[in-house]
């Protein structure tokens, strides 16, 4: 197996990912606490902690060198996915950089542009229409209330939508800054790009968020083990940690083996998106849909460990099942993610 084969199938990080990951988890520890997120639930956006996330270059590190930022590749970003997702940060960085790099790859980010200067630093928040199954008109977009521009598929078009007033945040599971966006009643219209090039270039947006979506569960759902096995070695009956009790140890154990397969496969995903996008293109949607249909089982595993404890409305175990349960539904039907997965396979096969 020649060197390029042999990194084609090697997932493990360089000196300098496992640094930049480190970093970040040192932020989001530091700076997002269950206060903290808990505090911003009412509209889903700390406006404050992205103005810190964006001090640390986090939004010019996903855009090319062209227009501004740093190149990184979605592997790096992957990373910074995890811990933001660890953190349960209220924060749509995620939406923000798969938007900005579709801006970027259509040209709708120029040098010595200020509104394209103030999207690639962060200082005006960008966002998509992430619903696999979205249909033209009236649609449901995950950080809508949070966002200044808002990028959708109009029939044939790929627009930039704008709100003198932003639309007001919806309820929702996830608690995520939702809100209702109808293209027609947008104060301000643009269209960036027709034809089948364009279609191809959001499809491109949505694998990338899918991606960093599922390195975010992973990261959400390796803490909610860390937070179940913390309680079930200090909690006793018997005399013993309930963790020494196989009710409790093996749904753990199945945790862990979760984590390390769901990490895995969004690393793939990552690397071949960004390297490889015609090799199993089906791959992004695969790693989404495993790790949105895992998280909410190990989520409420994680909960029934503390029992009582566990489903209180201030314990971290709810607050990640809350999430765990909501984040993967910004997507619309997983069942139209999983679908697209089988045809991608199913074409492969052919």
């Amino acid at each position: 197996m020649d060197r390029y084969e042999l990194r084609r199938q090697d997932y493990s990080l360089s000196a300098d990912q496992a640094e930049l990951q480190a970093v970040y988890a040192k932020f989001f520890k530091s700076r997002c606490s269950l206060d903290t997120v808990r505090a911003a639930e009412e509209t889903g956006f700390d406006k404050d902690l992205w103005e810190q996330l964006c001090a640390t270059g986090a939004t010019t590190m996903a855009l090319p060198e062209s227009v501004g930022g740093d190149g990184a590749t979605l592997v790096e970003l992957s990373l910074v996915a995890e811990e933001l997702g660890r953190a349960i940060a209220p924060l749509p960085w995620i939406d923000h950089i798969c938007a900005a790099r579709l801006l970027a790859r259509l040209g709708s980010l120029t040098g010595g542009d200020q509104e394209a200067a103030d999207v690639v630093e962060g200082r005006r928040v960008v966002t998509l229409d992430t619903r696999v199954d979205s249909a033209d008109g009236l649609r449901l977009i995950a950080s809508g209330s949070a966002a200044d521009h808002v990028v959708v598929r109009d029939g044939e078009e790929i627009v930039r939508l704008s709100f003198d007033t932003r639309p007001g945040k919806v309820d929702n599971i996830g608690r995520l800054p939702m809100a209702w966006v109808d293209p027609a009643s947008a104060d301000h219209r643009t269209v960036l790009a027709s034809g089948e090039e364009a279609l191809a270039e959001y499809d491109r947006a949505l694998d990338e968020w899918r991606v960093l979506t599922a390195a975010a569960l992973v990261g959400l759902v390796d803490e909610t083990l860390r937070i179940a096995a913390e309680f079930a070695t200090t909690r006793y009956t018997m005399g013993v940690p309930i963790s020494t009790l196989q009710g409790i140890s093996h749904p753990l154990a199945n945790i862990a083996i979760t984590v390390n397969a769901a990490r895995n496969l969004a690393r793939r995903a990552a690397w071949f998106l960004e390297h490889e996008p015609d090799f199993q293109p089906g791959l992004s949607a695969a790693a989404f849909v495993y790790i949105a249909e895992e998280a909410p089982r190990a989520a409420t595993m994680a909960v029934q460990v503390q029992g009582g404890l566990g489903v209180a409305t201030e314990s971290a175990a709810s607050a990640y099942l809350v999430r765990a349960r909501g984040w993967p539904l910004a997507a619309g039907d997983l069942g139209a993610s999983a679908a697209q997965v089988a045809e991608h396979f199913a074409a492969a096969s052919a």
